[in-house]
């Protein structure tokens, strides 16, 4: 598949909180979750902090400097080897864009992230029913059904 016709791909720093912002906004679209990435985003002390650590990589796919989608991981350093894995936590893109392989790039990009510190895989999940997702993820992987579990957090109160 080609990509989309003047795409780029940024990696945003500690520097680029308006880009986060309009990737939130472009994720609460793209997911029906307006007001969950809309409502109460992080202030600008929180960001500069979170995009300038070295665990948390979000990318920002533009469009004549519009964000058209993004993609946001972790990585997690593991402790029984000297090594990581990167684990993809959202990835959207909006509408509008879609099928224009805006979502490949972002995760070729993020493998050249990755490779770039030594990480040995990247991992994700997919809700059951996404088939969009399921076929993506799919094309790029291989899948492993497994259960996920919520565990709550109570407050001591």
């Amino acid at each position: 598949m080609s990509f989309s016709a003047g795409l780029s791909i940024h990696q945003l720093t500690r520097h680029d909180q308006a880009l986060m912002k309009a990737l939130l906004v472009t994720f609460g679209e793209a997911f029906d979750e307006v007001e969950t990435y809309g409502r109460n985003q992080p202030g600008a002390g929180y960001l500069e902090q979170l995009l300038g650590s070295d665990y948390f990589i979000a990318l920002a796919a533009l469009k004549n400097g519009e964000v058209v989608g993004g993609i946001t991981a972790y990585e997690l350093k593991k402790f029984e080897q000297e090594r990581s894995e990167i684990y993809i936590y959202d990835l959207a893109v909006a509408v509008a864009h879609r099928r224009e392989g805006i979502a490949t790039a972002l995760i070729e990009e993020l493998k050249e992230l990755a490779a770039a510190r030594a990480a040995y895989v990247i991992f994700v999940q997919a809700d059951m029913g996404d088939a969009p997702a399921i076929a993506l993820y799919s094309k790029l992987g291989i899948r492993e059904d497994v259960l996920h579990f919520d565990i709550a957090i109570e407050s001591g109160t």
